[in-house]
């Protein structure tokens, strides 16, 4: 019995939902029914019973819930203790439009975290880790960035890109998007980077502006005078899409944009270096049948989940 046994077993307990446990710990969902029904052998008694539509909790799982809580939070405050965790720095970490909803439930019990209040570009929040500004960004990198600043980068999530017409719902091909490129690098280099690799690769058009409307209201004007789909870049965004308009999945191929969790290659703060094994070590992206499309220079290309210069 391990104590990743039990913190999955109060997720589907709270959950109530294998799918949803599964994705609440980023663990596939095979795994976790497997991890419980080990979990439930070495008990020797069920903790849920289970059908197709239902998941409920046994009389044992009822009186084994709370006592598996209190466990792990005598767990989580040995490990406190043992780390020093009370007198520790907090990890510093910065984002750039993503991360994940779970990320303090996940770095509990390691370290504090100070989630960073400037939301900035991948490239900025990049180098603001390699100068000591920040001990941890979410963000886009190359390998070529990662080895240039003395980085390393673990693969955290990745987004499947779609594009935005007006009126048309059905799948389209790569070729046949539009994709924007901003005069502004200073915001938008990353993203610029993908967008006219991805153009050059797949025979997509690129159309050049200069009023940052990869995002926001602008973005939807271009849709609208472009009058063809458009894709939309991974940065989140709170304007409203407007009536009429659709987002359209993108096929031959997927472009898909990966986020890494980049700290210093010589990190040897142990409440960092428990922070990103927290945060990635049961990382899990499902790329799906269909072919999908990274950057040649993006460090997690099949194969890779870890960038080590």
């Amino acid at each position: 019995m391990e104590l990743r046994q039990l913190r999955y077993f109060v997720a589907v307990a709270e959950e109530l939902n294998f799918g949803r446990a599964a994705a609440r710990l980023h663990i596939a969902g095979p795994s976790l029914s497997q991890q419980i029904k080990s979990l439930e052998r070495d008990l020797g008694v069920r903790l849920f019973e289970r059908d197709r539509r239902t998941v409920t909790l046994t009389a044992h799982g009822e009186t084994l819930l709370p006592r598996t809580r209190a466990l792990l939070e005598q767990a989580d405050d040995l490990r406190r203790t043992a780390r020093g965790f009370a007198a520790s720095e907090p990890v510093r970490l910065g984002y750039v439009s993503w991360r994940p909803a779970d990320l303090e439930e996940r770095v509990s019990g390691v370290a504090r975290l100070r989630v960073d209040a400037w939301v900035m570009p991948s490239h900025t929040q990049a180098a603001r880790v390699a100068d000591g500004s920040l001990d941890l960004a979410i963000t886009w990198v190359r390998a070529t960035d990662l080895a240039e600043q003395q980085l390393t980068g673990r693969l955290l999530g990745a987004d499947r890109l779609y594009a935005v017409s007006i009126g048309d719902e059905s799948p389209v091909a790569g070729r046949d998007t539009v994709v924007l490129v901003d005069a502004d690098t200073a915001t938008w280099a990353s993203w610029n980077i993908y967008a006219i690799e991805f153009a050059r690769s797949v025979g997509a058009t690129v159309e050049r502006i200069d009023d940052h409307g990869i995002t926001g209201s602008a973005f939807f004007d271009h849709v609208r005078r472009l009058g063809r789909p458009v894709l939309s870049s991974p940065k989140r965004d709170a304007t409203p899409m407007p009536s009429g308009f659709t987002r359209r999945p993108v096929v031959d191929p997927v472009p898909l944009w990966t986020w890494a969790l980049v700290s210093r290659s010589d990190e040897s703060d142990p409440a960092v270096l428990a922070t990103v094994e927290a945060l990635t070590r049961d990382v899990v992206v499902e790329l799906g049948p269909a072919p999908y499309w990274l950057p040649g220079d993006d460090p997690f290309r099949p194969g890779a989940l870890t960038y080590q210069p």
